[in-house]
């Protein structure tokens, strides 16, 4: 129950609730089950979702609704949808957590890795921010589970892609890649725990759209990592450490207020900690403040070790929940779930699915 004196609140990008943060350690089990929801499994598949984000729909994208978990989606008929199955797996009890190296893009010497993804429940339009990983198949994209998969209704997002450095009307510098499958923990769509509100979703090779002929046709652009690079994942760090956090924040303030609107990314650097909020099941968040994200910021990267000669750091968070803990006008810290050897075996999952090698 939130203090009626403090009235403190935090947001799960959107809903309003809040608690202090703790001191000491905590951790998560090690061992746990990887869940895999397949999105789009052919160059069929690719396709179809590639008609319903053709130029002039991406120009409007920025007016779409920037996911929240408090979010209501509609399960009305009508959207673009590819057929998904899903999938439990057990995940590989290690002893040493995962480290994983940034890397550059095949070409150049600056990552380019972080951007939007669009997708839709039922008819109604998405996005949040994310990232580029590095992965041994170069295809894997970092953020928030909740925005991938609803877990009220047990429900993957339909036309799942993710745009880096999307342009203010719709340009796709560095391409468009669908969404191949997401790899979760378990105990995101099996219960909505915040403590697992992150997803890895393994990407199709990308495309632009170009005219031909006075039509618009797919354009290979080849695999994500080789064009924008990917971050590194540092797991098992808990808090008392030092992190840069991105994303693309839009949506007001709790004083109604607009600072943000979504077409550029924004930034937020400071210290962790733990702290907690059990409506959520949020057991062991890590919190950085100060930080006045709004919702939109859902899913952008926490980078620990951030060279920004490069664009690159290892992520150690994604943005999950903002905070308002002086009950003032505007938004004062985020949270992350904490990354653990278990989110390192979810990572894992994805950087192991393999996608077509053509989708155009």
């Amino acid at each position: 129950m939130i203090p009626p004196v403090r009235r403190l609140a935090a947001v799960a990008l959107s809903a309003l609730l809040a608690l202090p943060a703790f001191g000491g350690t905590a951790s998560a089990h090690a061992t746990s089950w990887v869940y895999s929801v397949t999105l789009a499994r052919t160059a069929a598949d690719v396709q179809k979702v590639a008609e319903s984000w053709k130029p002039d729909i991406l120009k409007r994208a920025d007016s779409y609704s920037p996911a929240t978990p408090g979010s209501q989606s509609s399960t009305s008929a009508g959207a673009t949808a590819v057929p998904s199955s899903e999938q439990i797996t057990p995940a590989k009890k290690v002893n040493v957590p995962l480290s994983v190296s940034p890397e550059l893009p095949a070409k150049g010497t600056m990552a380019r890795t972080m951007g939007k993804v669009y997708f839709r429940f039922g008819t109604k339009e998405y996005w949040c921010s994310a990232s580029a990983v590095a992965a041994r198949n170069r295809s894997v994209v970092a953020t928030a589970a909740h925005c991938a998969y609803d877990a009220r209704q047990a429900k993957p997002a339909d036309s799942w892609i993710f745009i880096p450095n999307p342009g203010p009307n719709g340009e796709t510098p560095d391409g468009i890649y669908v969404g191949a499958a997401i790899s979760m923990h378990e105990h995101w769509p099996g219960r909505g725990d915040y403590d697992y509100d992150y997803a890895f979703v393994t990407v199709h090779r990308g495309f632009t759209w170009v005219s031909k002929g006075g039509k618009l046709v797919m354009q290979d652009v080849g695999r994500l990592q080789d064009n924008i690079g990917g971050q590194g994942l540092a797991v098992a760090k808990g808090a008392g450490n030092r992190v840069t956090t991105f994303g693309y924040p839009a949506g007001p303030q709790p004083d109604g207020t607009r600072p943000f609107d979504g077409r550029k990314l924004m930034s937020c650097a400071g210290g962790t900690r733990w702290t907690v909020a059990p409506s959520l099941d949020l057991q062991y968040g890590v919190q950085v403040e100060p930080c006045n994200f709004t919702a939109g910021a859902s899913g952008g990267p926490w980078l620990i070790d951030y060279q920004p000669a490069q664009g690159l750091g290892s992520l150690n968070g994604i943005n999950s929940l903002t905070w308002n803990r002086d009950a003032k006008g505007g938004y004062d810290a985020v949270s992350s779930p904490n990354f653990t050897v278990a989110t390192g075996e979810v990572y894992r999952h994805a950087a192991a699915v393999a996608t077509p090698a053509n989708v155009t």
